[in-house]
């Protein structure tokens, strides 16, 4: 077979074909999660309690106005904390953020110490609840009243 390729461009053809591959991919696969958002009374109290009792880390946040607070959530998810609201208003339980942990003993025993309430779904029991996939999980609630589940999910 006569070859009208010159030497090299084979493995160049072949590496922007392989990108164009990858980049239709990934536009084929939809959106993924970047970031939610909570609106919160007062900043510093919430960016306390995600800080130290969810043990998230903190991450540069582009305002630098004191009125934004970034954390990590895992892969390039992030949960954005703003201040702003003028009051807590109630929020239902079945609107939450969900947090997977290794050890729901040990993470239990962490909100034991901080004094941190939570409870199964109904609130009536501290005990965690086991879903139809035998994943234990509880639920509390943020200090603005946004209601959080932590499970000990593996995926």
């Amino acid at each position: 077979m006569n070859r009208l390729i010159l030497p090299g461009l084979g493995r160049h053809l072949a590496a922007v074909a392989a990108a164009a591959l990858l980049t239709f991919s990934a536009r084929a696969q939809g959106p993924h999660f970047s970031h939610q958002t909570i609106f919160v009374t007062d900043l510093d109290r919430s960016a306390n309690f995600y800080e130290k009792v969810m043990e998230l880390k903190r991450i540069a946040e582009p305002f630098h106005d004191g009125k934004h607070v970034w954390f990590a959530l895992g892969g390039h998810g992030q949960l954005h904390v703003v201040s702003g609201a003028k009051e807590d208003v109630p929020h239902d339980i079945n609107i939450h953020l969900a947090f997977s942990v290794p050890s729901m003993a040990a993470f239990t025993k962490h909100l034991d110490a901080a004094g941190v309430k939570y409870g199964d779904w109904s609130q009536k029991n501290k005990t965690p609840q086991v879903r139809p996939d035998k994943v234990l999980q509880i639920y509390l609630q943020d200090p603005d009243g946004y209601w959080l589940e932590v499970n000990d999910d593996k995926f």
